[in-house]
């Protein structure tokens, strides 16, 4: 026990206590997302505001995020669509590279207003019901959304609306949206050590939240099994509306 306490005092800035509630947060809020298809990873970056420096938190959060998709992934592998994957992948190289080549930080509140503004769109505009899917309009998204996922993280809500309408059922739509989340998170762990961060100084606190992720998925694959398809419609547009909102929100407190 002793020898597992001083792994844990080895991670900077964290307690103990600290750390165990990283690895319980990491585990509510993978539930969360093998359960409705998202949701989980912005929760969980603002709980790790509470505890974490600000400027380590996007390149960790990556890391269990690219975890907690992979899992979930390969649980549901199945039920994956693989269409226009492909094309998001070579947007999110170029959205990243753009990213991390931007040395001044842009304006956080603009941002999240502008985020927030689009999801409600999506879902409730004619962008996600008539959305006519094509290579160069998912170029276009996994672009825009691995450059902004590079300042302010949690950006799963873009592509949501997107990959809700070329799924047919909500566990296709768990499982796509999980693999096409897994490429952007390894991209963008990948920039961000070719930039300069060092991810070691993190690896028991990475090791910790990634096991119970993983546990979390699993128990929210039962959830999602379990759920009809009509309630699973309607707490994905719930949940996606509400971390629009908040992204508004926080975007306007910011500007007030």
């Amino acid at each position: 026990m002793t020898f597992i306490t001083d792994i844990i005092a080895n991670v900077p800035e964290l307690s103990t206590l600290e750390f165990f509630l990283l690895c319980l947060a990491s585990f509510f809020t993978s539930t969360i997302t093998a359960s409705f298809g998202l949701g989980g990873g912005a929760m969980l970056i603002i709980i790790m505001v509470s505890f974490m420096n600000p400027l380590v938190i996007i390149p960790i959060h990556a890391v269990i995020q690219m975890s907690s998709n992979i899992s979930r992934a390969l649980m549901l592998w199945r039920h994956i669509t693989v269409a226009y994957m492909a094309p998001f992948i070579i947007g999110t190289i170029i959205g990243v590279a753009i990213g991390g080549q931007i040395i001044v930080d842009l304006p956080k509140y603009l941002l999240q207003s502008f985020i927030g503004v689009f999801i409600l769109y999506s879902l409730y505009g004619p962008i996600a019901k008539n959305v006519k899917a094509s290579n160069i309009k998912f170029i276009g998204l996994g672009a825009f959304s691995s450059f902004v996922t590079m300042f302010v993280g949690g950006t799963g809500p873009i592509i949501a609306p997107f990959i809700r309408a070329i799924t047919k059922e909500r566990k296709s739509t768990v499982a796509t949206h999980a693999a096409f989340m897994t490429w952007k998170h390894g991209v963008k762990i990948i920039t961000f050590g070719l930039l300069g961060f060092s991810f070691s100084n993190y690896i028991p606190l990475i090791i910790g939240m990634i096991i119970f992720g993983i546990i979390g998925t699993w128990s929210g694959k039962i959830i999602l099994f379990w759920m009809p398809e009509k309630v699973f419609s309607k707490a994905f547009n719930i949940v996606l509306t509400i971390l629009a909102l908040r992204l508004l929100f926080e975007g306007l407190m910011q500007i007030i």
